[in-house]
């Protein structure tokens, strides 16, 4: 394939200039125009063999040092990715020299191997959202739509940077929300590990005790020391420490089982459909969804993606199959020609604030500014519920360990305090 060098406008009328590969000029052309450029002049480069091969050996040069890469990029990685290049285009410098300076100074790994093949991509011709498009992995659909959108306007430096103050929002409510649920997490566990403690070391020193006095033992002391030898595994044909592998073997198995559900449609639309509803955390839930998939519209719709475009990224990755439903029947009702807040408010997946609020952005033809206001409200309301649930749970978890310790000190006592009448009355 020849090397084509052009000259061309983008659709604000800013003059472009690189070069693209193609069989012929016309196929250039339409490779030029398919990047929503305007072509005014095209010339083939004539390129040296020695040229060719020292760009060849360079490119194997590269790959070769990219290395293997396990797992994917960290959404914290990427996020600093698009605003240092952000940054870079802000300043004006260009675009493969932006690429290059941030592919020079990422550390080894999945990041740094892909930002290599972009570059290769980049000087070869190739746009960026077509380059970043060819490692999914790391740029999503909603990430080179954007990086597309910015390309076409010509104003790729102010859709990094937006798009860098989306992910960083997005991944500080999922910070919010993972770092609310470490204490109820931590005590649990610590207080499992109390307990099971309790069952398989000190439980049985009260059985022997129990037995060479020959007390006569309630129904609730028998109940606890058979589940202790269930937990322990020191009952006749058992195992050592049987019930908690039993219980292990249990949870391992219970989220293999969620999982393949998941995996398959139906599953996964009668699952996300029961975590919405859910008592507690549905609330919870449902706010997270409206407040990132709002905050994913408004953010698409500004950068200047096509509406129905906008609906179907956004549904994709809604990340919940009741909303992406509901999304989906939006994206119908627009290319019908009808409006946006309808659906939406026959679904019932959106408090009538949010369908209200949405249609209003329709009438005014603000939709954009809307849905951004709307998901900086339910983040704020995302914050409120979080700090609530943490703090139900707090005094339910008091309660539980509490009847859970005095279920057994009950338990214990009763006996020793028969024990204590027999031997006064003897």
């Amino acid at each position: 394939m020849a090397t084509f060098a052009y000259e061309a406008l983008n659709a604000s009328g800013k003059p472009q200039k690189g070069t693209i590969e193609a069989a012929n000029s016309d196929e250039a052309i339409q490779r030029i125009k398919a990047q929503g450029y305007f072509p005014q002049a095209i010339r083939e480069q004539k390129v040296k063999k020695s040229a060719v091969a020292e760009s060849g050996a360079t490119k194997k040069k590269r790959k070769g040092g990219g290395g293997i890469s396990i797992g994917g990029v960290s959404p914290k990685n990427l996020t600093i990715f698009t605003r240092q290049l952000s940054t870079l285009q802000d300043a004006g410098l260009p675009l493969l020299r932006s690429l290059q300076i941030l592919e020079s100074q990422a550390k080894p790994g999945p990041l740094k191997n892909t930002l290599i093949n972009v570059c290769e991509e980049v000087e070869g011709g190739t746009s960026l959202s077509e380059a970043m498009a060819k490692s999914p992995k790391c740029f999503n659909t909603l990430y080179t739509k954007m990086v597309n959108a910015g390309e076409i306007g010509g104003v790729l430096d102010i859709i990094l940077q937006r798009l860098a103050e989306f992910m960083e929002k997005s991944e500080r409510l999922k910070r919010k929300i993972k770092g609310a649920m470490v204490y109820p997490i931590v005590v649990i566990v610590v207080a499992a590990l109390i307990m099971t403690f309790i069952m398989v070391f000190i439980i049985p020193k009260f059985e022997v005790i129990f037995m060479d006095f020959g007390v006569a033992l309630p129904g609730i002391t028998l109940w606890l020391i058979n589940t202790s030898r269930w937990v322990a595994g020191n009952g006749p044909g058992q195992i050592p420490f049987q019930g908690g592998l039993i219980l292990g073997g249990a949870a391992f198995l219970s989220i293999v089982f969620w999982k393949l559900i998941r995996k398959a449609g139906p599953g996964r639309a009668v699952t996300d459909r029961l975590l919405v509803i859910a008592p507690i955390f549905g609330k919870l839930i449902r706010k997270t969804t409206i407040a990132r998939f709002t905050r994913t519209l408004g953010t698409l719709i500004s950068a200047g993606v096509p509406i129905l475009e906008a609906v179907t990224i956004t549904a994709q990755t809604s990340g919940n199959a009741v909303y992406e439903k509901a999304l989906m029947k939006v994206h119908d009702s627009i290319r019908e020609g009808e409006s946006f807040a309808e659906p939406l408010r026959l679904s019932k997946t959106c408090d009538p604030m949010v369908v209200n609020m949405i249609d209003v952005g329709e009438e005014t033809g603000e939709l954009d500014a809307m849905l951004i206001k709307i998901a900086d409200n339910y983040d704020e309301e995302v914050d409120v519920a979080v700090g609530a649930l943490v703090s139900l749970l707090e005094p339910l978890m008091v309660v539980g360990l509490g009847g859970m310790v005095g279920t057994i000190v009950v338990a214990m006592f009763m006996p020793l305090v028969a024990m204590i009448e027999s031997l006064q009355g003897g």
